[in-house]
């Protein structure tokens, strides 16, 4: 498991570091390409920032022991760039703390949570941390895409190449 706790120690440093590379490339779009209406999941590059944040905080409650509604997995928590921007930076940090502090014993154990689609589901947590940090992963292609789309060019975010502690 001490691999594995590493593994996931270097998926959250990268995560914030592949998030801010995002970031910086959504921040010089205008408004407009913001919130553009694009065929992708969640309707727009606002959707999905706002949908990443929501699962974050969907799977960090769970992970320490909570309860979450998963009824609204595209509400749009911050209209605005700025605000939704300033609450990606302190999601990357509850991030890095949850991945400081997982053991061995938690990644041994079970998480037990009602789906988005009702059902009552028991997951090793070790899959459950992987798919957390997969699903980031997953929509930042999205958005990588609708960026290019929309005339910018985000930066390489290979975890291979990715600067600092990753």
């Amino acid at each position: 498991m001490d691999a594995l706790i590493t593994h996931f120690r270097r998926m959250a440093a990268y995560n914030r570091a592949a998030n801010t590379a995002l970031y910086d490339a959504v921040g010089k779009l205008g408004r407009d390409e913001f919130v553009r209406p694009r065929p992708a999941f969640f309707g727009s590059i606002r959707g999905v920032l706002n949908h990443m944040i929501i699962g974050d905080r969907l799977w960090l409650t769970r992970f320490e022991g909570g309860e979450v509604d998963t009824a609204d997995l595209d509400a749009i928590l911050y209209e605005e760039f700025a605000d939704l921007r300033a609450a990606r930076i302190v999601e990357d940090a509850r991030i890095v703390a949850m991945a400081d502090g997982l053991t061995s014993e938690f990644l041994a154990g079970e998480i037990r949570y009602f789906s988005y689609t009702g059902r009552y589901i028991t997951d090793p947590n070790s899959v459950t941390v992987a798919h957390f940090f997969n699903h980031q992963t997953h929509h930042r292609g999205q958005i990588h895409t609708m960026l290019t789309a929309a005339g910018a060019r985000p930066d390489d975010t290979d975890l291979f190449i990715m600067p600092g502690d990753v």
